[in-house]
């Protein structure tokens, strides 16, 4: 049986840090740090969510998994292969599919909720 104490408050609960640089197979500028934090990863490890954050780079994606985001802070760039870009700044809210590829550059620094599910291995 799930408790009351179980629910996530991702703006209040601690959560494991993780720091990391944009690989440099994926960077196209800058040096962007990333600071992700997993609030929440479900027992079968498909579902995800907590907070990321980045400083200012430029840098390849591809979503294995879909992906809804709300920016808190900053000004984000999202481009397709087509070079087809969205501006996300705070108080936008989105999904990014599972398939999509472009890039994402951090103009001001980001700090966003996220929520991803990935498919089941092999799936």
């Amino acid at each position: 049986m799930t408790k009351i104490t179980n629910i996530v408050d991702l703006m209040r609960d601690t959560a494991e840090l993780t720091q990391s640089r944009v690989p440099r197979g994926l960077l196209l500028a800058g040096n962007p740090m990333q600071t992700l934090t997993h609030h929440y990863i479900s027992p079968c490890g498909q579902f995800s969510s907590g907070i990321w954050e980045s400083t200012p780079g430029h840098w390849t994606i591809e979503y294995d998994e879909s992906e809804y985001c709300e920016m808190l802070s900053g000004v984000a760039i999202v481009r397709d292969m087509q070079g087809n870009e969205k501006v996300l700044r705070a108080g936008d809210r989105f999904v990014i599919p599972s398939g999509f590829r472009g890039t994402w550059e951090v103009v001001q620094a980001c700090r966003k909720i996220y929520a991803s599910h990935a498919p089941l291995a092999g799936a």
